[in-house]
């Protein structure tokens, strides 16, 4: 998982952003209880879809916990994800966090240049997938399919060359979300689902692959770093006919599936994969496109990003947009609401994510809150 869906909580309405902190928040407790206190790191926003797409397909019965108070909810206490959507969320994500990390060491990024460094980086990642493999063991998911899709990740890359298509580095990382995302129907005893999801998971996985490759363009090419668009000469341009490609057969293949309750999934999967890939490419909010690969111009660092250092549930006290949407948090001893990273959410533009025909969903900055529609 790459991080990539992260909703502004004025995307979202009260109660929508209520499931999805309960799904984040459920997936950080589920690593704290299995693994410990240095698990919880792994915590990220695309795991919790995970989680969000077993409850979706299941009767809410007995779903939620009440969990204790936090510092990073203003010390207060608040209904979680419970159960095996949320066991599977961690488990997915501590293979995938564990892979990479392994892929840090091996390009020698970073703090990793050092060999002391890489060599606790490598214990980590080993640790971490053992961990993952053992929980997934405990809801009968094997998290071979997934750390043989990461050993595979380097073969790929190592034959991938000018000229191919940028699809043929993704392979891996489609086969992995593929499987995550079938093993929710799975576990949802919906065998009906796990097609449709199948092929889900897989144009996610691609969707996630390819704006990871885009943000990070920029800082790669300037330090001569592996990238599919640049090791295959790929352009902006056919980058972004993938994605929105990929966005749309996740939007089908969603349609085919069969949801008890598919509000948070749709807002998650249509809605906000959308938002993800026109902020990457610099739609939104005029942040700064990435710098064409086959630009002679010498790249611009781009937005600076990194592993949270500490639970992941600290940014979903913010609003949570990528890049500048933060408005309000709260203290967590007061409780009072502090002014975060900018005064206000510009959501002029968010309605130019519901795409939807059947619906007008979009009122205010609220937008597309109460989408129920079944694109």
């Amino acid at each position: 998982m790459f991080g990539i869906i992260r909703p502004c909580r004025h995307r979202l309405s009260a109660s929508l952003h209520s499931d999805w902190l309960a799904h984040l928040c459920g997936l950080c407790l589920a690593l704290r209880d299995e693994h410990g206190q240095l698990a919880r790191v792994v915590t990220n926003y695309d795991g919790l879809v995970i989680s969000a797409l077993v409850e979706a397909q299941t009767v809410r019965l007995d779903r939620r916990r009440q969990a204790g108070p936090c510092p990073l909810r203003a010390m207060r206490s608040t209904s979680v994800a419970k159960g095996s959507g949320a066991q599977l969320a961690a488990a997915v994500s501590l293979v995938l966090a564990s892979a990479k990390v392994g892929d840090h060491v091996e390009d020698r990024d970073g703090m990793f240049r050092r060999a002391t460094v890489a060599k606790a980086g490598k214990r980590v990642a080993k640790r971490w997938a053992e961990q993952g493999t053992r929980t997934g063991s405990r809801i009968g998911f094997d998290t071979a399919v997934l750390t043989e899709a990461v050993d595979r990740q380097y073969e790929v890359e190592r034959a991938v060359h000018l000229g191919d298509s940028a699809l043929l580095a993704t392979e891996p990382t489609e086969l992995a979300t593929a499987a995550a995302f079938a093993q929710t129907a799975v576990l949802a005893g919906r065998p009906g689902n796990i097609a449709p999801l199948t092929e889900a998971g897989k144009l996610f996985g691609r969707a996630a692959h390819l704006l990871d490759a885009v943000q990070d363009l920029n800082e790669d090419k300037e330090a001569g770093a592996w990238n599919p668009l640049l090791v295959t000469g790929t352009d902006l341009a056919e980058a972004r006919r993938l994605c929105d490609d990929a966005v749309l057969g996740v939007r089908l293949a969603l349609k085919e599936a069969e949801f008890e309750d598919q509000a948070l999934v749709h807002a998650l999967l249509v809605h906000e994969l959308k938002h993800a890939v026109q902020n990457a490419f610099g739609d939104v909010h005029g942040h700064q496109a990435p710098v064409d690969p086959n630009s002679p111009k010498k790249p611009t660092r781009g937005p600076q990003r990194g592993l949270l250092a500490g639970c992941g549930v600290a940014t979903a006290l913010f609003c949570s947009c990528q890049y500048c949407c933060a408005s309000e948090f709260h203290d967590p001893w007061t409780g009072q609401p502090r002014e975060g990273f900018c005064h206000k959410c510009d959501c002029s533009d968010c309605c130019s994510n519901c795409d939807c025909d059947c619906c007008s969903c979009c009122d205010g900055c609220d937008c597309c809150s109460g989408c129920d529609c079944s694109c």
